[in-house]
């Protein structure tokens, strides 16, 4: 049997795949071709990222809505983990390479005209957010109700964190931007 290489040379292998282009996607031709055929040829846009809704495949829960690249939806196709690119900090990032809370891919789509992806997920550890809940949606936004002298209360609908981000991420920055 086959020692699996360790897990930086294996992220530096499928980097090398994807800058020499041994992991390749298709061009769009044809609406056709786009809405029926079986080429995966993503429309990114202005930006070069495609939306991606992530959520529990057993759940059913939205975990996150993040963001893919051309060598984040590479990296997740070949790793089968998930990898997205971060608008605020504008570094492409592996899902738990940090925390531990790798995001496993169970199921890949991508919608009718191939410009979203949803992505079906059984999450090592449990919880998805970096404020240390399970899901980045844990607040409802009320919604046909007049707001209460004018501002919006958001509402939690999960009321424990998971894992306390302190402990989890030290002192790495916080990606949220104001």
């Amino acid at each position: 049997m086959r020692a699996l290489p360790a897990p930086t040379d294996f992220m530096e292998q499928i980097m090398a795949q994807v800058r020499t282009g041994e992991v390749t996607l298709g061009e769009r031709e044809t609406v056709e071709q786009v809405e029926e055929g079986t080429d995966l040829a993503p429309k990114f846009d202005e930006n070069g990222l495609l939306p991606v809704v992530t959520t529990d495949a057993d759940s059913g829960e939205v975990l996150m809505l993040g963001y893919m690249n051309d060598a984040a939806l590479k990296n997740t196709i070949t790793t089968g983990e998930a990898w997205y690119f971060s608008r605020s900090r504008q570094v492409l990032w592996h899902k738990g390479a940090t925390s531990g809370l790798v995001q496993k891919v169970v199921e890949m789509r991508i919608d009718d005209d191939q410009d979203a992806v949803w992505l079906r997920v059984r999450v090592e550890g449990d919880a998805s957010c970096h404020v240390g809940y399970r899901s980045c949606f844990y607040r409802s936004v009320p919604a046909g109700a007049a707001p209460t002298g004018g501002k919006i209360a958001l509402r939690f609908e999960e009321h424990a964190k998971v894992f306390d981000p302190k402990i989890v991420y030290g002192d790495a920055p916080n990606p949220t931007k104001l």
